[in-house]
């Protein structure tokens, strides 16, 4: 028997992402979000949602891009202090050691060292209540190399990502492979 747990956010997993902008003064700023995900595939689209109050929500309404880095496991301890400060309390690159690279093609900043980056031009914003949705078409996906298989895609197990646990607010690891996506499904007659 199932138990009602009350209206409240439980999804499991959700993105652990880092969100990059510039402030109004171009000094760069990332921040941690979690109420993120894919929303289209063609033009290909993120989003991540964003209370009014983060520095992150101004520096994207005024510069209309953001980049989303994704953190591998040796990055937790980095990713968990940027969702826990705030950009204007804190140069959060410089505290951490990261490096700030402009984006060559939208107008916002990444941290060179996570494997994994997103660029996005700002397409749409969604008030909901305490948060906006900020939809970014992807412009351009940059990876690490030595993350790439033979066929050219990012691998799993060399890149390592990690989720964020609604349930008792803790990171964990993503684990092995069980199925193949558009194909087990295939077996069921």
């Amino acid at each position: 028997m199932k138990k009602s747990l009350g209206a409240k956010v439980l999804a499991f997993p959700t993105p652990v992402w880092i969100v990059g902008s510039y402030g109004e003064d171009s000094r760069p700023n990332m921040m941690c979000a979690a109420w993120a995900g894919v929303c289209c595939s063609k033009p290909p689209c993120v989003y991540v949602s964003l209370r009014k109050a983060t520095l992150t929500y101004g520096n994207i309404m005024a510069r209309k891009a953001f980049t989303v880095s994704i953190p591998s496991q040796k990055f937790v301890r980095e990713a968990d202090h940027i969702g826990i400060v705030s950009g204007r309390d804190e140069d959060k690159f410089k505290k951490l050691g990261l490096t700030p690279i402009k984006s060559d093609i939208v107008d916002a900043p990444y941290p060179s060292e996570f494997e994994v980056v997103l660029e996005c031009k700002l397409l749409h914003t969604l008030e909901i209540g305490l948060h906006t949705e900020f939809v970014g078409e992807i412009m351009d996906v940059k990876a690490d190399e030595n993350l790439l298989d033979e066929k050219g895609h990012i691998s799993m197990e060399r890149f390592k990502p990690f989720v964020w646990d609604t349930g008792d607010a803790s990171y964990r690891a993503i684990g092995e492979k069980i199925g193949n996506g558009f194909e087990d499904g295939e077996t069921i007659k």
